[in-house]
């Protein structure tokens, strides 16, 4: 059983940066694939980035790209998801996920098997 805690997300002006944390209880962090999802109000849930297990190899959503870092500290049992240049579009609630089968693809929110319970991030123009 893995718990993910959010949290850095807040209310900013577009071009503005912020950097959300996801805390992850358990030992086998390392193990586990984890990402970041958002979800704007009376919208789906859709992928923004993930980043794998072992090599650590990051995905980006093509909205995101250039502008947003995935990044994690396997000794902190953190995952980190670096935000700059903020758009008023990039204004969701973003889900931290965790997936630990290790043969699923991480862009696909189906595929994982913990959530957080979501941290609100607002970009005012």
């Amino acid at each position: 059983q893995v718990q993910l805690v959010e949290s850095g997300g807040g209310l900013v002006q577009a071009g503005d940066s912020l950097r959300l944390s996801c805390a992850a209880s358990g030992r086998t962090f390392s193990s586990y694939s984890m990402g970041w999802f958002r979800q704007a109000p009376g919208k789906e849930r859709v992928f923004v980035a993930a980043i794998s297990w072992g090599p650590s190899t990051r995905y980006y959503a093509d909205s995101v790209k250039g502008r947003f870092t995935i990044s994690r500290d396997n000794a902190k049992n953190t995952v980190y998801l670096q935000m700059n240049s903020l758009k008023p579009e990039d204004t969701a609630v973003y889900y931290c996920a965790a997936e630990g089968d290790g043969n699923r693809n991480i862009r696909i929110a189906y595929n994982y098997d913990y959530w957080g319970q979501g941290t609100q991030v607002t970009v005012s123009s």
